[in-house]
Formats: structure tokens, sequence, C-alpha cells
């Protein structure tokens, strides 16, 4: 093993983020949060999924911190939680479109 390879706890976390994104529909919201912040019906509307599904599936994008959200009144307003998901996106769609 290297001498700098990541604490095994670190490398845990990282492969459960990745596992994150093994998820079409989670894509398809990330998409979506990809310099706009929406809704869920929004979100359910371009997506073309009900907006239970979109609901669950933020729970677990929340849970990865990769979507962040605000109140407004009674909407809940969420976006990408940092230049770090679009980057990841980004990267991801550009190594398998070479």
């Amino acid at each position: 093993m290297p001498e700098c390879m990541p604490d095994e706890e670190l490398l845990y976390d990282l492969a459960d983020l990745f596992k994150v994104f093994g998820d079409t529909t989670r894509i398809k919201i990330l998409y979506a949060l990809m310099g706009q912040q929406r809704c869920v019906a929004d979100i359910a509307e371009l997506i073309g999924a009900t907006q239970s599904a979109v609901s669950h599936q933020l729970r677990t994008l929340k849970q990865a911190r990769l979507v962040k959200f605000q109140r407004d009144g009674k909407n809940v307003i969420y976006s990408l939680s940092d230049d770090h998901v679009h980057t990841m996106i980004a990267q991801g769609m550009s190594h398998i479109c070479e």
C-alpha cells in the first residue's frame, strides 16, 4: 500500500459518496440544479418524475451534502451545495464523452 493511502474511514466515505451518483434520477436532479435553484415541483416537472420520487431522492442528496435547501414561506428551494458538486458532474460527463 502506498504511504499516502488515506485512512480507511475516509475511503469508505468516498465510496459512499460515489454510490450516490449511481442513480439516474439523482443525476437528473443534480443537473436540474446546476446554475439554478428550484422547488420540488419544478424539479419533478423538469425531469419527468413524481414529486414524491424527487423528494425521496433529495433526501439522499441532502444526506450526502450534495444539495442544500432554504425555506421560502411554504416552499423549500433546493440548490447544489457548492461548486464541487458542479465540478464532479462536469468531470464525469467529460470523462465519458472522451
